[in-house]
């Protein structure tokens, strides 16, 4: 469970930088406008909630990526030792984001709910949060890959012969 856990933090990190270009993508096509993670970031902070305020932007990423990193870590405790197909990783990253930009981000006051907000934005977020699942089902399976040859050398000359 422990290598679980570290495959998955792992995966969701570089999960998250590859969804975090999508984004930015996004964001230089003018689609954007806030980035959510600084939204969110902002509202954890002392002061009016949407107020802009000093080290939102570097909090919104770390907390992004230790979003990305935990459900990451979820993701891989979940489907255990087992291959992961890039569908399954896109419908995971989709619940992520029906989750949190339907459910607890618009609950706290945050943002409103996918279906209020800009069509545009949630089209990016959409598609970085497909990407982060899919990204995730192939760094996890690739470590997984890995791990088994170098835990089995044997085995790996045989079956490369």
């Amino acid at each position: 469970m422990m290598r679980d856990l570290a495959e998955g933090a792992l995966g969701g990190v570089l999960a998250t930088a590859v969804m975090s270009a999508v984004m930015l993508a996004g964001d230089r096509a003018g689609l954007m406008g806030e980035h959510p993670p600084q939204r969110i970031a902002r509202a954890a902070l002392p002061g009016p909630m949407h107020r802009p305020k000093p080290g939102e932007g570097v909090l919104g990423a770390a907390a992004h990526f230790a979003f990305g990193a935990a459900c990451g870590a979820l993701f891989a405790v979940t489907v255990g030792g087992r291959e992961s197909r890039p569908s399954l990783g896109a419908a995971y990253g989709l619940a992520i984001w029906i989750v949190s930009y339907q459910g607890w981000v618009p609950g706290l006051g945050i943002m409103p709910p996918i279906h209020r907000d800009r069509p545009e934005r949630q089209a990016v977020m959409a598609a970085g949060h497909v990407t982060y699942g899919v990204v995730l089902s192939f760094v996890l399976n690739r470590l997984r890959h890995d791990g088994r040859r170098s835990r089995h050398p044997r085995h790996d000359r045989v079956m490369a012969t």
